[in-house]
């Protein structure tokens, strides 16, 4: 490993000579045990990227998985005393490379820090560790009558300080919001060691700038997240799920803005394409109607959701759904809720290799992105489904493509760059919930115009003047 280097960022003030992996090594190794530290260049690969496709991503020096508050701050200090970039990682579920090692980096995987440190009914609060997986910290508070929303498709697996870096979302963000809002209180390791504790666990409070907020998606460039305190709800009543059929995305995207614009709300309102329904029957026999050009699903976790459902249902039929079918139990609910997970799944197996977007529009513009999909997948003779939590406009457009194929490649980089841009033109973001990371980097500016890019750099570099945590990821 003599030949290995631990390379000093572009923007770091300091020499730019690199530090030798075995002075990084020796040093990590004063303040942690010999299990936390990976160096076999096989087992260190494996950690270099996340999920998403054309992202660029580097070779760690090293893999260290700390356990304890302590082993992260020796880290930072070690790695601000050798100007050595750290990358923080989950369980790499993300979408956009905000989890990619750079060359010569210390990726800080933070899986083993995975305690639940307290649950409070009166509070109404879960204090946790990062590395604690979303659905294990789902049924923990469950069983307290308690009730953590936020639900990532991939919540079997992400943690939740994952989610965090990237303010996740999932199928219930029309009711209930992102990540952001469970956020009460973190602790953080800055940069050069220091613990920064942001927040409360008070059910109020407004005490000074919201430093909660602002690390709450920066993608582990601004601190790590060591402990967090989260917002808990009461446990609802189990959801009954209604789906609709329409011979047209127009049409499903009428009963959108019809179910919001009378005032309901529903816990999940979700839309799958004709592309994606075909897929789905195609991996798992869901027997979901094949003749549909669009699919809603609705469901109401209210005291009474099947009085709910009969009224989503009548406005279904007056936006011309052609046939709209209530679950008549949680079972059959859960089997169509189902249907929607196996999604991304599914495109992934057309073709092999996916881009998965999620531009965010203005509900009331969301037939016209799904209009200005279609024609992009003309334009680049690709597939292109689109599954999308449309009770908050955030589409999922999902470019299939066979990776080995380079002019098919290309096609589908440029449809995923033109789909961001139709986004921006509607009035939206170029992400609702996955994160910037390496992905998107080149659009933020143009979402946030010179003004903001200076501010948010200067934010940056007030947490981390050395530029030494998640370097290359936002801008």
């Amino acid at each position: 490993m003599d030949d290995l280097v631990a390379t000093v960022p572009a923007s770091s003030s300091a020499s730019p000579a690199p530090v030798a992996t075995d002075d990084l090594l020796a040093e990590l190794r004063t303040g942690l045990p010999a299990e936390a530290l990976i160096t076999d260049p096989d087992i260190t690969a494996s950690y270099a990227n996340d999920m998403a496709s054309f992202c660029e991503a580097g070779s760690p020096a090293v893999v260290v998985l700390p356990r304890t508050v302590e082993q992260v701050q020796h880290v930072m200090r070690t790695a601000t005393a050798l100007r050595v970039p750290v990358v923080p990682q989950g369980a790499r579920t993300g979408l956009s490379g905000a989890a990619n090692a750079s060359d010569g980096c210390i990726v800080l995987s933070l899986v083993k820090m995975d305690k639940i440190l307290e649950i409070s009914p009166v509070d109404r609060i879960a204090v946790v560790e990062p590395g604690v997986v979303n659905a294990v910290l789902s049924r923990a508070v469950n069983e307290h009558g308690l009730y953590y929303p936020p639900d990532p498709s991939s919540w079997e697996t992400c943690t939740i300080g994952g989610n965090i870096g990237t303010a996740s979302g999932g199928l219930c963000c029309v009711k209930y919001g992102v990540t952001a809002e469970y956020v009460l209180g973190l602790d953080v390791v800055l940069a050069d060691g220091r613990l920064l504790t942001t927040g409360r666990r008070t059910a109020k409070g407004v005490a000074g700038y919201d430093l909660t907020r602002l690390f709450v998606g920066s993608e582990g460039s601004l601190g790590i997240v060591v402990k967090a305190v989260l917002a808990l709800k009461p446990a609802p009543p189990q959801q009954l799920v209604l789906a609709a059929e329409f011979a047209s995305a127009a049409a499903a995207c009428d009963a959108i803005c019809r179910i919001m614009e009378r005032g309901h709300t529903p816990s999940l309102l979700e839309l799958m394409d004709r592309t994606t329904v075909r897929a789905v029957n195609s991996l798992a026999n869901m027997g979901l109607p094949e003749t549909t050009e669009a699919l809603l699903l609705c469901a109401f976790d209210t005291a009474d959701p099947a009085a709910d459902l009969a009224a989503v249902g009548e406005l279904c039929t007056a936006a011309g759904a052609t046939e709209v079918v209530p679950a008549d139990d949680p079972a059959e609910s859960e089997m169509l809720l189902q249907a929607r997970r196996l999604a991304l799944v599914a495109l992934e197996a057309v073709k092999g290799t996916t881009m998965i977007d999620d531009v965010c529009v203005p509900r009331s513009r969301l037939a016209e992105v799904l209009e200005g999909i279609d024609r992009i997948a003309v334009k680049y003779d690709l597939t292109i489904g689109v599954c999308a939590h449309a009770g908050d406009g955030n589409t999922h457009p999902t470019v299939c493509f066979d990776a080995s194929d380079p002019d098919e490649s290309r096609r589908a980089r440029e449809s995923f760059d033109e789909i961001m841009a139709l986004g921006l033109e509607l009035g939206g973001t170029i992400t609702g919930e996955h994160g910037v990371g390496v992905l998107k980097k080149e659009w933020l500016s143009r979402e946030l115009g010179p003004v903001g890019m200076e501010l948010q750099r200067g934010i940056k570099k007030t947490f981390d003047p050395l530029d030494l945590l998640n370097p290359g990821k936002l801008f």
